[in-house]
């Protein structure tokens, strides 16, 4: 069976030829890979590794995997997360060593953006994702069968359906499993032994292709939610094949409203919506969110936090959602009723009770801030109803 065409390799296949089509086909995608979406910036650091030191397998250095993510100035290449240094470097580190890496932390703070970033970088491929959930079976995991040609031909190369896992050990490429503690813990385990040997069986073949070993170059980025904590536990076996960094919440309110105002400018871009979001609003979303989710004010004054998590994520999305409103249902000016209008979206997700919280803060917080925004604020509160 041929190699799976990945969008790693159209990327390289325009650099080569085409590149001027790259743009328009970006275009065309809503969330393109960030290997296709970053091409540019991937080609460049490459070039310059070319004749530099690196892990086996991979296409880029650990020092330019760093540059990538967090940005360069001096190398022309953006930032794209926000987290300490020593935190990435230990995370990149793991990636070259014989265990995985298994990235925690609260819903939003960018677990799957940043493994997606690494396997860009170091692989040029992020898209041998498996996504963890109740249904992930092993066959989604590891690698299925074309039952037609199984019956036909028998157990075969021509018969085999290759799954994320297959083609991380063969081509020597980071595989990213997403929100593995979702997953029954028998699932979990099957990774135990490609973890432990580098290596996976395939019992139904015969001769050399009963056993396929890792290249250099493969490993695993998990991810796991600690909201879903107890759920489906890890064993402690599991455990042991991987390196556990935990991923924190951006602690800078000036570090997460640049992000917010970057992401939520690229979403509405890519959207095709001529709106830019003002950095007024911005503050005032993140404030918003920031003292919800912490359950207490900018200036120390404690509130029941709300049971549903107001990630940075949710104030991206939420930020878009209100240039998009203002663009088709207004005059594209972006207002604060307009982030009034999409928090209610945001906040009822777990517990109705929450929008008494809500509703508490606008009346003791936000009604006692000077300055015409929050007033506005306050006055859109309506919008809560």
């Amino acid at each position: 069976m041929g190699k799976k065409r990945t969008i790693a390799d159209d990327v390289d296949a325009e650099s080569v030829g085409a590149s001027s089509e790259q743009p328009a086909r970006l275009a065309e995608l809503q969330r393109p890979a960030a290997e296709a979406l970053y091409a540019d910036e991937l080609a460049r650091l490459a070039d310059e590794d070319r004749n530099q030191p690196k892990p086996l397998g991979w296409r880029l250095t650990p020092r330019s995997v760093l540059s990538f993510v967090l940005g360069d100035a001096s190398r022309q290449i953006a930032p794209k997360f926000v987290g300490r240094r020593s935190f990435l470097e230990r995370c990149i580190v793991s990636l070259a060593t014989n265990r995985g890496l298994m990235l925690i932390g609260e819903p939003g703070t960018a677990k799957s953006y940043l493994s997606e970033l690494l396997a860009a970088a170091i692989s040029g491929d992020s898209t041998l994702t498996i996504q963890g959930s109740a249904g992930t079976t092993e066959d989604s995991i590891k690698y299925s069968w074309n039952y037609a040609l199984l019956v036909s031909d028998g157990p075969s190369d021509r018969s085999l359906v290759p799954a994320p896992l297959y083609h991380g050990l063969k081509h020597g490429r980071l595989v990213r499993f997403e929100e593995i503690t979702r997953c029954p813990l028998e699932i979990q385990d099957t990774l135990l032994s490609v973890m432990s040997d580098r290596v996976m069986s395939i019992p139904e073949l015969e001769g050399e292709g009963r056993t396929l070993f890792a290249r250099s170059g493969f490993n695993v980025i998990a991810t796991a939610n600690t909201r879903d904590r107890g759920v489906n536990e890890m064993s402690a076996a599991l455990k042991r094949r991987f390196n556990f960094e935990t991923v924190p919440g951006i602690a800078a309110i000036s570090d997460e409203m640049a992000l917010v105002g970057r992401e939520s400018a690229r979403m509405l871009q890519r959207a095709g919506v001529p709106v830019t979001v003002p950095p007024e609003i911005h503050e005032l979303l993140v404030t918003t969110f920031r003292e919800l989710r912490a359950g207490k004010t900018e200036d120390g004054k404690g509130m029941e936090p709300l049971s549903t998590v107001l990630s940075t994520a949710e104030a991206v999305s939420t930020a878009c959602a209100a240039g998009i409103h203002a663009y088709f249902y207004g005059d594209g000016t972006v207002q604060p009723v307009h982030v009034v209008h999409h928090m209610v979206g945001t906040v009822l997700k777990d517990n109705p009770d929450d929008m008494k919280k809500v509703r508490h803060y606008f009346d003791h917080v936000v009604q006692k801030r000077s300055g015409v925004l929050w007033r506005q604020f306050y006055d859109a509160r309506h919008e809560l109803e």
